[in-house]
């Protein structure tokens, strides 16, 4: 099945699933609901595993027929011993973690790639609510008001590039998005993409 057939309408889960080899073994690192695994099962055949917070995300994969178990990020990923998967994904998930970098550090420790896709606070429809309003950005990437976001760790695409240096991972590929879903500039620089797209998927690999 092509993934354009699928039923997914989110952009980034396409890419990510296009970033993943077909038959590869992969842990989905808060899988909410099961969405992606499902993708990535029904067009890529992996063997697929989930870790999701809520139990009503875990409930959600279940009834979607899916592995996943009730889990946190940043206290269970030490559990899993080296390599024993392909892929390690993260979807619009490390600004919710209490420590990204000792997250990402497990990822590439556990599959011998990660990928990571994020809401780029850097934005500049972000940046203008800031300095026009005064007040912290709601978007549709980033939906919820100050008092009731489930974010603690808000990064710019140039901020989690930084993060990818700092603990030696090499990017073997990344992509930016802009609000529409379009793919903003390849050859563009960093700066650029940190202006002008709206969310980012990286795929890494330890360097």
């Amino acid at each position: 099945m092509a993934l354009a057939d699928t039923q997914t309408n989110r952009i980034d889960l396409r890419l990510v699933a296009e970033m993943v080899t077909p038959g590869s073994r992969v842990l989905d690192v808060g899988c909410g609901d099961g969405e992606l695994l499902s993708l990535l099962a029904e067009t890529r055949g992996v063997d697929g595993r989930g870790i999701e917070l809520s139990r009503e995300g875990v409930a959600g994969c279940v009834a979607r027929g899916l592995s996943v178990i009730q889990g946190d990020a940043d206290t269970d990923l030490a559990d899993y011993p080296d390599d024993s998967f392909d892929y390690v994904i993260l979807s619009q998930t490390i600004q919710a973690t209490r420590n990204p970098r000792h997250v990402l550090e497990h990822m590439l420790r556990i599959g011998r790639r990660a990928i990571v896709s994020f809401p780029n606070f850097g934005h500049w429809r972000m940046r203008a609510q800031v300095f026009f309003m005064g007040r912290m950005p709601v978007t549709e990437s980033l939906p919820y008001t100050w008092w009731e976001t489930p974010n603690i760790h808000f990064c710019t695409i140039r901020d989690f590039v930084a993060l990818c240096d700092t603990v030696g991972a090499e990017k073997e590929r990344a992509v930016a998005l802009d609000v529409a879903g379009g793919r903003v500039g390849v050859s563009a620089p960093w700066w650029f993409w940190n202006l002008f797209g709206a969310q980012a998927v990286f795929l890494l690999k330890r360097g």
